[in-house]
């Protein structure tokens, strides 16, 4: 079979006028204007294939839908509460406060689902040759109590980290840390499973992983057998930890608020 030399390969049109228009003005006295001229063409390029384009940017921002679906600034709202001394009056009612903001994060889950399900549903739809569905119900069964569980985890995390404003002036830095590194072990930025193995194994024993790499690779159907009960087993361990852990961060700072004239 022959190949086609470099002269024979197809090059897009707008690539040759930047070329062109580049070896035109090649003189110093053009100055920056040639770069904006290229600039300007690589433009007329994206738009040339329009749907492609329209496609790409489209998968582009669905990790990002997620992040957003899921990430929620219940940290940022607790910890604000904490340090305007809006909990006092949950200390004068019988109110839980974990179970009070709780209820907040379910209800602002829920409400994004709803606003989010017939756009969401007409994307998928549309592209759905490009969608895998779970082996079956009960897999798909499974991946949505997973994912019940990663909300809880997510939520208690995030009413943990917010606790340290009871020590601190400023708790962005400290959730900016954790946001991270949850980014990078969670799964959200490459596949866990490209780390070397006892890298990756490692990571299991951490709570991220049950944040986003399990729940998908469950929905996927990767996840399965032993592999399958000891995820279960791993995330629900983490979420029980991070319920006591938020219960035990809330009652020493509440210690100190009271001491302090909260």
């Amino acid at each position: 079979m022959e190949h086609a030399s470099p002269s024979q390969t197809k090059i897009p049109v707008p690539i040759l006028r930047a070329r062109r228009y580049v070896a035109a003005t090649a003189s110093p006295r053009t100055g920056m204007k040639k770069y904006w001229h290229v600039i300007n063409v690589g433009i007329q390029n994206n738009l040339t294939y329009r749907f492609n384009y329209l496609a790409r940017t489209l998968f582009g921002l669905i990790p990002l839908t997620a992040v957003l679906f899921l990430v929620n600034e219940d940290d940022w709202q607790i910890a604000a509460d904490i340090k305007d001394g809006n909990i006092s009056q949950f200390l004068l009612k019988p109110v839980d406060y974990l179970w009070f903001r709780l209820c907040l994060f379910l209800s602002g889950r829920l409400t994004y689902m709803a606003v989010a399900f017939i756009p969401l549903t007409l994307f998928i739809l549309y592209l759905r040759e490009y969608f895998v569905a779970p082996a079956n119900w009960a897999t798909f069964g499974l991946f949505v109590v997973s994912l019940g569980l990663t909300a809880l985890l997510q939520f208690f995390i995030s009413y943990m980290m917010a606790m340290l404003a009871f020590w601190v002036l400023e708790v962005s830095t400290f959730i900016f840390i954790l946001y991270a590194f949850e980014y990078i072990a969670s799964g959200h930025l490459f596949p866990l499973d490209i780390l070397p193995p006892a890298l990756e194994r490692a990571l299991y024993f951490t709570p991220f992983p049950y944040q986003l790499y399990f729940p998908v690779g469950l929905y996927m159907g990767k996840t399965t057998g032993a592999e399958l009960a000891r995820g279960f087993g791993m995330q629900i361990f983490w979420v029980l930890f991070a319920y006591g852990a938020a219960r035990f961060a809330w009652q020493r700072g509440i210690k100190k608020y009271a001491a302090v004239g909260g």
